[in-house]
């Protein structure tokens, strides 16, 4: 009896929820000959967890007045626009607000046009990528120079993650993603003893842009401290309380500062 071979498309369809119902037994069976793969599967749906906390609080949110007025009739030429068409319009409004997250996910991540984008794009990237099992960095920490100097080119400043050991992080590896027309953006992924994970976010930032002190941001329990230093903009991001990620990115912050 030859058994049929179980593709990535059907594991994928499996933790988003719309495999065949008919294919679920051959799956199941395939998983438990498989413990690699199980655990990729639990990744992925980790992966859409987060992303549903991160953006459904969106579809909730009231469409800004001003927006609204924007789609009521045009009292300068009395003409008169169809409830249905406004509707619609509030729809895209509210959906533009999600999809604009969900297409900055990891594999599109792009590069902040603003201090709380740059936040928005950091907390994306860190949802989609730190459950990741067996692929969580493109390059790993053995081949720390390598990858130093690879993201250094790319963005065209030079890099090197801050060393967060005395607070009881290491560094696993980074990885490139692609960013906007300022180029594109570096992950630095970092793990304590506990397997508790946390990234720092580096984008290329437009040219003129004015420096930010630290701002914070959370999104259900991701926490993200941000900050804008001159042609670079950074983001640490983790699932700790604001005050012991604030005493990380004051660690970060100080020996990014230090002079190269």
């Amino acid at each position: 009896m030859t058994t049929q071979a179980i593709s990535e498309a059907q594991l994928h369809a499996l933790a988003d929820g719309v495999l065949p119902e008919e294919q679920r037994a051959a799956i199941d069976a395939h998983l438990r000959a498989h413990p690699d793969d199980a655990a990729r599967v639990d990744a992925w749906r980790e992966q859409n967890r987060q992303l549903r906390a991160l953006f459904d609080p969106v579809l909730d949110e009231a469409v800004p007045p001003a927006l609204l007025q924007a789609t009521s009739p045009a009292a300068a030429n009395g003409t008169w626009q169809r409830p249905a068409m406004q509707a619609a319009a509030a729809v895209v409004l509210v959906l533009a607000g999600g999809m604009g997250g969900w297409l900055l996910r990891g594999d599109g991540a792009t590069a902040s046009a603003s201090p709380i984008s740059l936040a928005r794009s950091a907390a994306i990237a860190h949802a989609v990528y730190t459950p990741e099992v067996r692929h969580p960095v493109e390059v790993g920490v053995e081949q720390e120079a390598h990858l130093m100097q690879w993201l250094s080119k790319r963005l065209g400043s030079k890099l090197q993650p801050p060393a967060l050991s005395p607070l009881g992080y290491h560094l696993i590896g980074g990885r490139l993603l692609p960013g906007d027309g300022d180029g594109p953006v570096a992950q630095f992924m970092y793990e304590d003893g506990g397997g508790k994970r946390l990234t720092l976010y580096v984008a290329k930032e437009r040219a003129g842009r004015q420096e930010t002190a630290f701002r914070y941001t959370q999104e259900q329990d991701l926490s993200v401290f941000y900050w804008i230093d001159g042609q670079l903009g950074y983001a640490l991001s983790a699932n700790l309380p604001k005050q012991e990620l604030g005493k990380i990115a004051d660690a970060v912050y100080a020996q990014l500062e230090q002079p190269r």
